[in-house]
């Protein structure tokens, strides 16, 4: 993530506020104006409209009543639960809300000095890999003096209002945050990394081993400071249609704790050390729950001491907030958002990353060569045309983190369009010496591919043994125009960078020592029938590939007398008729 902060529409808040206070006037925001435009494009809100701000609508308005809390927000009349959720888990994290919400103390309402007050607030949010800071005036939008859209429980606070109204000049206008992701709303409050995991195709319910593993997963996740939600697939016509056990579909909720809960009363409970995986989650509607196991005054938090109990807040209201076994939740709900904040950090106590990340873009030419819109790998002909990266592990083995995220588009519904662009990317291991683009696929393996969606990321982890690989990024039909932001997390350095070059340059001197005549592919699978080497009865056989003064070294494969090495190398030779030699060598120890 990048430290710096842009101005969104070159607003300076500091300046603007300074400005107001000089002149003595509440400030109106002439980028997103107090009028119809502002609030939707083609679906009016029932209701006269009047924008008013927060001390016309209540007496003594604060950001904050009482500190922030993930209860304090229920959702208006847009379509936007999955925003009110991410709202939700951002209450829960401080270390994220006082980057989104900064200066918090400065922007809270001062009674003591109402000279100070300029009508003027300014959020940030992580766009496209950049924090951009919007600012807004605080007037909202109000039907029958209450506010239309996201409000606080308490009449007084106004910090979820003002977040959402600057997300959805953001957006281009209030209707434009009807329908969306949470996971992409965490990913602009955080630079996360957003996971989208489809928990019905997993079938995590029906397998304990997985869904055990999905749980410990979600546990670090949670506990290292991630933000997850989760939601249950709608039919047409089933959108937010209240299911018979509480839950709802089509409906986005917050997950705000991950717990392994402690059964039994007093000393034994402790001495017993059983535990059962539960699972919270909070309607954004502020109501409505799950009637099931480990409900609002169920019986089995019967099974559960007094002090754990009190320890994790149990309250028997319906506030929208319940727990449910982790089995139920694999069991009932669809699709989850598991949104990672990836530690960089070089000194840390836990597991630290190595970040790369690309900007590129899919442009179209009518040149083949610089052409780099090609489609995916159903596009035989111009597939290798899409923009490639390059990067090298050179651990034995390595889990690498791919995230793949296009531009967001909600700005441009209001003109009739704004849906994402389908798109995947596909991993292939290649050369060990490769410096040029791809051009055919050879011996070449694809390691990964992902399923081509419309979803602004794509995501995948995948553990990849020691060599060079080729990230192709693509849309899925070619000729499709579009920005893309690539980051690769790896545990050491991997140098992922984009290769722009075909083949290599002819230099000024090339004339006096040549220039390459041929290009040579050479793979070996492996090798068999080697001699024993050690007192094991085995080998450490690598193979060395030489061409013109150059070679490719394979890895050692340990005690083996039948290797298989899978190594290629790829050389420009400028003399032809000179040999290639491979030669199978030994690790002495």
């Amino acid at each position: 993530m990048f430290s710096s902060v842009v101005p969104y529409k070159n607003q300076h808040y500091a300046d603007l506020k300074q400005n107001c206070i000089r002149d003595k006037i509440l400030f109106e925001d002439p980028e997103f104006p107090a009028t119809n435009s502002s609030l939707y494009y083609s679906k009016p809100i029932p209701g006269r409209v009047e924008w008013k701000r927060p001390g016309e609508i209540c007496e003594s308005p604060h950001l904050f009543v009482a500190g922030i809390s993930s209860h304090d927000l229920n959702q208006g009349e847009v379509g936007n639960c999955w925003f009110v959720a991410a709202c939700s888990c951002l209450a829960l994290k401080p270390h994220l809300w006082q980057k989104v919400i900064p200066d918090w103390k400065e922007q809270e309402w001062d009674p003591n000095h109402p000279g100070n007050y300029a009508g003027i607030f300014h959020f940030q949010f992580w766009i496209f890999g950049q924090w951009t800071d919007v600012v807004i005036d605080d007037r909202l939008p109000t039907v029958n003096g209450q506010l239309v859209y996201c409000h606080s429980k308490q009449r007084q606070e106004f910090w979820s209002a003002l977040l959402e109204k600057a997300y959805a000049k953001l957006s281009g206008c209030y209707q434009s945050l009807e329908g969306g992701n949470t996971g992409d709303a965490v990913v602009d409050f955080s630079g996360a990394v957003s996971e989208a995991i489809n928990l019905e195709e997993e079938a995590f319910y029906n397998n304990q081993q997985k869904q055990d593993k999905l749980f410990d997963d979600l546990l670090k996740v949670f506990d290292r400071g991630g933000i997850i939600s989760c939601s249950i697939k709608a039919h047409p016509g089933e959108r937010e249609l209240r299911m018979q056990n509480g839950l709802v579909k089509g409906h986005a909720y917050s997950v705000t704790a991950v717990k392994r809960v402690r059964l039994g009363h007093g000393l034994l409970a402790y001495f017993k050390n059983e535990t059962i995986p539960l699972i919270r989650m909070r309607n954004p509607w502020g109501k409505i729950e799950w009637k099931g196991a480990w409900s609002d005054g169920s019986e089995e938090w019967s099974k559960v001491g007094d002090a754990e109990r009190g320890n994790l807040g149990i309250t028997v209201e319906d506030d929208g907030e319940f727990w449910m076994s982790f089995t139920d939740w694999c069991k009932f709900y669809t699709d989850a958002d598991v949104c990672r904040l990836m530690n960089t950090s070089k000194i840390s106590i836990h597991k630290t990353w190595n970040e790369v990340v690309n900007f590129g873009s899919w442009t179209k030419n009518s040149d083949p060569l610089l052409n780099r819109c090609g489609g995916c790998a159903n596009h035989k002909q111009t597939f290798l045309q899409n923009p490639q990266y390059l990067f090298d592990l050179t651990k034995e083995a390595d889990e690498v983190l791919i995230s793949l995220q296009q531009r967001d588009m909600k700005i441009h519904r209001k003109y009739g369009q704004g849906e994402n662009l389908s798109i995947g990317f596909s991993v292939y291991r290649v050369e060990l010496n490769r410096k040029y683009r791809l051009h055919d696929l050879l011996t070449q393996s694809c390691v990964e591919n992902c399923t081509y969606i419309n979803a602004r990321t794509v995501f995948r982890r995948k553990v990849l043994t020691q060599g060079r690989y080729i990230i192709i990024p693509t849309t899925f039909q070619p000729q499709v125009l579009g920005d893309y932001m690539l980051r690769v997390f790896t545990d050491v350095d991997s140098g992922c960078r984009e290769l722009t070059a075909d083949k290599p340059q002819i230099k000024c001197w090339s004339s006096i020592i040549g220039y390459p005549q041929a290009v040579t592919h050479v793979y070996v699978h492996g090798a068999e029938g080697l001699q024993n080497q050690d007192r094991t009865g085995g080998a450490d056989p690598y193979v060395v590939i030489y061409c013109e003064g150059k070679s490719v070294k394979s890895t050692i494969k340990a005690d083996t007398l039948n290797p298989e090495f899978a190594t290629s190398g790829v050389f420009y030779r400028k003399k032809p008729r000179k040999p290639i030699t491979v030669q199978a060598g030994r690790c002495l120890s």
